[in-house]
């Protein structure tokens, strides 16, 4: 099989399965508290994690890793899965599903403008208009499509959806930095956090309960939000010679998504979701293809 092949078949996997979790979250809720679902999913996580190194030859660079740079996988850990996880959560547990969903895909547009002073980075027009765009979509869904009067079903669950984005780009502005292995790196950040979230668990919670069928709810979260569809992902960009082409599959996992929320949650899918979520997906085809159109359009004009 072409390694182009290989890629293709690797990114629909990982856009599959990603596209579950959001339907997994709301099914897990239903018997676990947020940080109770962040325990479950992380230790899953960690022991798939471990596995796949295991596989790979790989788990001696845990140590040598951590070692090389210990703060900076310290405050990886404290950022995901701890901090994004619990938040992300705690959103999905107060609102429905798809506009858990919707607020949490404007971590891409929030990324650009959060590396303008962070990372020194400049903001061109088409990441303004692509922003613009995109929390239009999540006022229309954040209103219910009822714009006028500014009634919020539950403007915490919004405010923590869109804090969530906050914290994942904080993640992933750090990970730029990070020139180890991707996959031990995610697996320290796991070790790391698990800690966090036992502590603030006994301080604050309890230990979740021994339920057959919110385990496997937690387990599926933690294998195939946090820790395979990920190695899928990666693999599916080792593979490729056009990462672009596997970027732009991303915009199925939203579409799908909403699909199986309907399906299995039995969620009514709201007008104000659809139009909403069209505007996110508008602003993030701008933001990823009009820098290339423009750049064709530059060296057709200077042949």
């Amino acid at each position: 099989m072409k390694s182009n092949q290989l890629a293709y078949i690797y990114g629909l996997g990982a856009v599959l399965l990603w596209s579950t979790v959001a339907t997994a979250f709301k099914v897990a809720l239903g018997f676990f508290s947020p940080l109770q679902l962040v325990f479950v999913a992380v230790v899953t996580s960690i022991i798939a994690l471990s596995g796949i190194l295991i596989y790979q030859g790989k788990l001696n660079l845990l140590r040598r890793q951590f070692l090389s740079r210990p703060q900076f996988y310290l405050m990886s850990g404290i950022l995901n899965p701890f901090l994004y996880y619990y938040v992300l959560f705690a959103a999905y547990d107060l609102l429905p599903a798809q506009q858990a969903l919707s607020l949490n895909y404007t971590w891409a547009i929030l990324l650009p403008i959060l590396s303008v002073p962070l990372l020194g980075h400049k903001l061109t027009k088409t990441d303004i208009v692509a922003a613009v765009i995109a929390y239009l979509g999540v006022f229309i869904i954040a209103t219910g499509g009822n714009i006028t009067n500014m009634s919020f079903d539950s403007p915490l669950g919004i405010t923590l959806g869109l804090f969530s984005t906050v914290l994942w780009c904080l993640y992933w502005i750090i990970n730029t930095k990070d020139t180890g292995n991707p996959i031990v790196s995610l697996l320290l950040s796991f070790i790391i956090g698990l800690p966090l979230v036992v502590i603030t668990l006994l301080f604050t919670d309890s230990l979740p309960s021994l339920n057959l069928n919110g385990l496997l709810a937690g387990m599926y979260v933690g294998l195939f939000e946090m820790g395979i569809t990920f190695v899928l992902w990666l693999m599916a960009l080792k593979h490729t010679d056009k990462a672009a082409n596997m970027s732009t599959m991303v915009f199925l996992t939203p579409v799908l998504s909403v699909g199986f929320i309907s399906w299995i949650l039995q969620e009514d899918i709201q007008n104000s979701t659809y139009i909403g979520l069209c505007f996110i997906l508008c602003g993030l085809a701008i933001q990823k293809l009009m820098p290339k159109m423009n750049n064709k359009v530059d060296k057709k004009m200077s042949l």
